[in-house]
């Protein structure tokens, strides 16, 4: 699910509006090249880089990269020079920047602005440019195998979902998976940082004979609908969908069809499956076992605790947590739950050192934009839905791996809950595995801590390939 933490400053996601622009020539061919800098979160940053030329009529064009994000050659629209000043505005992000050209022209100082923060930057001319992360797993086209584009209907909720169907190169009446992704827009990818899960994962289980789809979430991408007010149970219906779909596929054994769900899609696969009869097995990588509130708690502590959080702040951040979900399990009036919210975070602000509290995180503005997140349709869903449920009544075969390093469905507590769960469902077919040393992605880590995700090369481990197309064969 990529859980979110709802703690600091969300990551940027760059999409970038620059506006028109008025330049003089020698401004704009001052800073044509490439400018790095970095935005300083707490303790995180966040390193951006700016590459900027002239095209033919001497207007000034150039790309944004964020290699901390895994995120490249993101066109510019246009950009803003006056004498020695550069401004840049960024609509979709609500965001500016705007500095001095030095003398010297390999300098621009500026403020950053995002909401109410602002925070400095300053941006070097440089020539050390990184145009790409290397993942030694992505595969490389051609493939040995058959790709198709295909477009099925969730006629319920009418929305269309894209996505990508890989069969075997030879043969007929595939066993086939559908995979399901994790929370936040992904899409058929699920693209983070860089990685490419899904297609790792698709490519890997083609090679090896079994039929695999893969699609754009709702709204994302090449698929209609809208994301943003969609829960879990939303979701569960697109995967339905995708299984009627293969239904009707002539290279598919209907008889055979399967789920894989990583983290929030571990959530989804036992909804479908108890609700429908067609699907043979389910695999949760990194599936909750756990209510989503107790999730949240557990990995807001892990993770705050790998980034050197006090122990005190660690506490209240949690007390403060565990208050706001009561407010919000308590009544759907938003006004209501609005207003009890901001109180809620007044007392944790007043709470913190005077040095803490002048920190741009902690505005009322700031505050604001989290009371919309908690107030979301799929976070109300997520704090309140219990996976236990529906895990309780699955009867097909499972497969739940989790990373022993996973700090954002931590392993213990979420695989007890599972077992214990499909012993109560009377299940006779299912394994319960933590896997040493992996983290959420199921990549070979050293502390599991999310900042490491996009600094490991590799995807996802061999070691987690296998015992899924083991699991698949034997089904």
């Amino acid at each position: 699910m990529h859980l979110r933490l709802f703690t600091g400053l969300l990551l940027l996601l760059l999409a970038v509006i620059i506006t028109p622009s008025c330049a003089q020539s020698q401004a704009q061919n001052g800073i044509t090249g490439h400018w790095e800098g970095k935005l300083i979160f707490g303790n995180t940053t966040l390193k951006i880089v700016f590459h900027f030329s002239t095209d033919s009529t001497n207007n000034l064009t150039g790309t944004l990269d964020s290699p901390d994000q895994g995120a490249f050659g993101i066109k510019i629209d246009s950009v803003s020079t006056s004498g020695d000043k550069l401004i840049i505005i960024m609509k979709s992000l609500g965001a500016k920047f705007g500095g001095d050209i030095l003398p010297s022209g390999q300098i621009i100082n500026g403020i950053f602005t995002q909401g109410a923060s602002s925070l400095p930057l300053e941006l070097r001319r440089t020539e050390n440019v990184q145009t790409k992360l290397n993942r030694p797993q992505e595969p490389q086209k051609p493939y040995p195998y058959t790709e198709t584009e295909v477009v099925f209907e969730n006629t319920k909720d009418n929305v269309k979902l894209a996505g990508t169907l890989t069969t075997p190169a030879t043969g007929t009446k595939f066993p086939a998976v559908i995979l399901i992704s994790g929370s936040g827009p992904q899409d058929r990818n699920e693209e983070l940082l860089g990685h490419k899960p899904f297609l790792v994962i698709a490519d890997y289980l083609t090679r090896n004979g079994v039929a695999v789809l893969r699609y754009d979430d709702r709204g994302t991408a090449k698929s209609t609908g809208t994301f943003s007010t969609a829960t879990t149970f939303d979701f569960a219906e697109d995967v339905k969908a995708a299984v009627a779909f293969l239904k009707t596929r002539p290279e598919i054994d209907a008889k055979k069809i399967g789920l894989i769900g990583h983290s929030e899609g571990g959530l989804i696969a036992p909804i479908v499956a108890v609700e429908s009869k067609d699907v043979d097995f389910i695999i949760l990588l990194a599936g909750p076992g756990l209510p989503g509130d107790e999730i949240i708690l557990l990995q807001s502590a892990l993770i705050s605790r790998a980034e050197g959080a006090s122990e005190k702040m660690i506490e209240l951040d949690n007390r403060v947590t565990e208050r706001i979900f009561s407010v919000l399990k308590s009544t759907t009036d938003s006004t209501i739950a609005k207003t009890e919210t901001m109180k809620i975070f007044g007392e944790y602000k007043e709470a913190l050192p005077d040095s803490e509290q002048a920190k741009p995180q902690y505005a009322d503005a700031f505050f604001e934009n989290q009371f919309k997140i908690f107030n979301s349709p799929w976070f109300r869903t997520f704090i309140t839905y219990n996976p236990v449920e529906n895990l309780e009544k699955v009867k097909c075969p499972v497969l739940a791996l989790i990373g022993g390093l996973d700090m954002q469905v931590p392993p213990k507590e979420n695989l007890a809950k599972i077992e214990a769960s499909l012993k109560k469902a009377k299940n006779k077919n299912f394994i319960t595995k933590e896997m040493p040393g992996l983290n959420h992605l199921f990549q070979q880590a050293k502390t599991g801590s999310p900042s490491e995700y996009i600094k490991i090369e590799n995807t996802i481990a061999q070691e987690a390939l296998d015992e899924i197309l083991s699991f698949v064969k034997k089904q």
